[in-house]
């Protein structure tokens, strides 16, 4: 890629990051907190710093003398004249992109569920001594949101919610999840599974490029407003209005929603993928060449 070609791109990342990110960073100097957005910045730990640097990928090479610069990243090296991510910091990686892979590949061949009106929030709460996010009341209340619980099955897919139930809600669960069933129970349907692919894509920097791992950050983010809207905490004091997930109404407005951000996701799921098989590939050339065979 040329110098011109390249810098363009590295710029309007920059500014594009500078525009997602700069209300959380005017919030942190002001010490205020964000029960909705600090989440994107805090459970995923990418930091702002580290989002606006721009990676264009494994097989991309930079040329001209700015390239220089990159040299004092991690991954990357010289190719002749250019400067990439090397073949090197692929294989240190290989196991990780697998992973990521068969995670992806399997979510995406299953249908989308659209039947667990994000009950996963309320059982985190579900008969709990004290509210999980204090600064924030009960929509419905302790009493009201048990109920609520209690009036519908659950049916959260997801370990990562799964393992913030509370020890009542558990059993309640259609079925017990491990990280070691992961693979097996993830489905395109479930909102954190949607909001995943910006993990996944941030963990793989710098092998794939900084404008996927930024179209699944803004992803992540609009899931992240429906997850919180649907939740049963009061978030009307930040402009947030509810989707009273308790009603038949309120299940319809949510599914709706849901299959909204599932379709979004399903062509970043995709593109996703397609950058693991790649590297995955490419990582086989090299252990053949390496060996011989």
């Amino acid at each position: 890629m040329t110098e011109a070609d390249w810098t363009h791109r590295e710029r309007c990342h920059a500014e594009r990051v500078d525009l997602f990110v700069e209300p959380h960073q005017r919030r942190a100097r002001r010490g205020e907190a964000h029960p909705v957005w600090d989440f994107l910045f805090t459970y995923y730990s990418l930091r702002p710093k580290h989002l606006r640097r721009w990676h264009p990928g494994f097989g991309t090479h930079l040329t001209g003398r700015s390239a220089e610069r990159y040299l004092e990243r991690a991954g990357y090296g010289r190719t002749g004249a250019t400067v990439g991510v090397t073949p090197d910091y692929l294989a240190t990686r290989i196991d990780t992109v697998e992973f990521i892979a068969d995670l992806l590949r399997a979510t995406s061949h299953r249908p989308a569920r659209l039947n667990c009106f994000g009950l996963h929030e309320w059982a985190m709460v579900y008969r709990a001594p004290q509210v999980r996010h204090d600064q924030v009341p009960l929509r419905l209340g302790s009493a009201g949101t048990d109920a609520v619980v209690e009036s519908m099955p659950l049916r959260c897919s997801h370990f990562d919610a799964y393992r913030f139930f509370t020890p009542a809600a558990v059993p309640r669960n259609a079925e017990p999840l491990t990280r070691a069933d992961q693979v097996a129970h993830e489905q395109p349907g479930c909102l954190h599974v949607a909001m995943d692919l910006y993990k996944w894509s941030f963990k793989l920097g710098p092998l794939v490029d900084s404008e996927l791992v930024q179209d699944c950050l803004e992803l992540a983010a609009d899931a992240r407003e429906l997850d919180m809207r649907a939740s049963p905490y009061d978030l009307t004091d930040y402009g947030f209005e509810p989707i009273p997930i308790e009603t038949p109404a309120g299940r319809v407005e949510y599914v709706r929603a849901q299959q909204d951000v599932a379709e979004r996701a399903a062509p970043l799921r995709a593109a996703l993928a397609d950058r693991c098989d790649l590297l995955l590939t490419a990582g086989a050339h090299r252990l053949t060449a390496f060996t011989g065979g």
